[in-house]
């Protein structure tokens, strides 16, 4: 396993400012628990909150195709369009008004990377 840490850290990194990014919102809005009724600071925790709901299963699956099979393009491939995906999704869900085709875009990317690994997964281990 070489590639997955790659995308894993970069993931990282993005789930890290995602962070920053409520942490400020919550600070700026004087909103310590919850979303106190704030549209602002509901959009920074559901774009925080969907991208730790969407992740690790993802980065889980893309390293099972890594340890299942011979095909590194696909791992680059699956972990490319996992985190292009979830930047153009939390571009897309950050914004006010909210642009719908980065968000489309960003879970069409992340349902297809869970999708693709989990055929894959399934015809490797099957179908020897």
């Amino acid at each position: 396993m070489t590639i997955v840490p790659i995308y894993a850290a970069l993931l990282a990194l993005l789930f890290v400012l995602l962070s920053v990014r409520t942490i400020r919102t919550r600070h700026s809005r004087g909103v310590a628990l919850g979303h106190g009724e704030d549209p602002a600071m509901l959009r920074a925790m559901r774009v925080h909150a969907n991208f730790a709901e969407y992740v690790p299963l993802a980065l889980l699956l893309i390293y099972f195709v890594e340890v299942t099979s011979q095909t590194p393009w696909l791992v680059h491939l699956l972990g490319a369009s996992l985190l292009c995906g979830r930047l153009c999704h939390a571009f897309g869900m950050s914004r006010t008004p909210e642009n719908f085709r980065y968000r489309v875009v960003g879970m069409g990317l992340t349902f297809s990377v869970i999708l693709v690994s989990a055929a894959h997964i399934l015809i490797t281990v099957l179908i020897p």
